[in-house]
């Protein structure tokens, strides 16, 4: 339950809930491809958090989702989205008001091979183009240990599309909210599980058993 499902057909008359330019072969298996998707709301209030499910059928951005963060917002408050490819990687994408938005994934190379994870990914990979890499504290969670990176790197190549494999992203967004950087990075690490990260997650921020309730 509390599952988008995504679905891309090969030939003529093709359909596909996403935008078709990004309808591609990377969500495709023999030419249809059924990815399962969580998505949820998460909205800061004066009781805690506000939790609910949403589709992503609508989102081709990182503005569109950040419009879809701020329609949720209370007065101007933080609004979290997690989203979650069904074991393959998650995400977490914050929204300040009108600040640009702050984004973290678990899996850079393995969300760039999705259409809602390369909205993401690309975003990140600009900005760290335009920085040229000065400082990527805020734009490239590293592995615990370059060796476990270069070890991935033989196993599995250099990601995709120039995508990095491991984290990315800023993994001091949800610091304030009890989350520390090095907690949010172990949750991402090698063998960690998507889903039952963002329970841990939701748990950190006190809104575990709201979140377990939508899905």
């Amino acid at each position: 339950m509390g599952r988008s499902e995504q679905r891309a057909a090969s030939g003529a008359g093709a359909a596909s809930s996403a935008s078709p330019e990004r309808a591609d072969s990377r969500d495709e298996i023999l030419g249809v491809s059924l990815v399962a998707y969580f998505a949820a709301v998460l909205a800061r209030s004066e009781d805690g958090w506000d939790v609910s499910e949403t589709e992503l059928d609508s989102v081709e951005t990182l503005a569109d989702l950040a419009d879809l963060a701020r329609g949720a917002a209370q007065d101007d408050d933080s609004v979290l989205v997690f989203i979650e490819q069904e074991d393959a990687w998650f995400a977490i994408v914050r929204v300040d008001g009108e600040e640009d938005p702050r984004i973290f994934v678990s899996d850079g190379a393995a969300a760039a091979r999705s259409s809602y994870g390369s909205v993401l990914t690309d975003e990140l990979v600009d900005q760290a183009g335009e920085s040229e890499f000065g400082d990527l504290d805020n734009l490239v969670a590293e592995l615990e240990e370059e060796a476990e990176a270069e070890e991935q790197d033989d196993e599995e190549g250099e990601g995709h599309n120039g995508v990095p494999v491991g984290p990315l992203g800023d993994a001091h967004l949800l610091t304030e909210f009890g989350l520390a950087a090095d907690a949010l990075l172990s949750l991402s690490g090698e063998g960690a599980v998507p889903g039952d990260a963002l329970e841990e997650i939701a748990e950190a921020l006190g809104c575990g058993e709201v979140l377990e309730a939508v899905r």
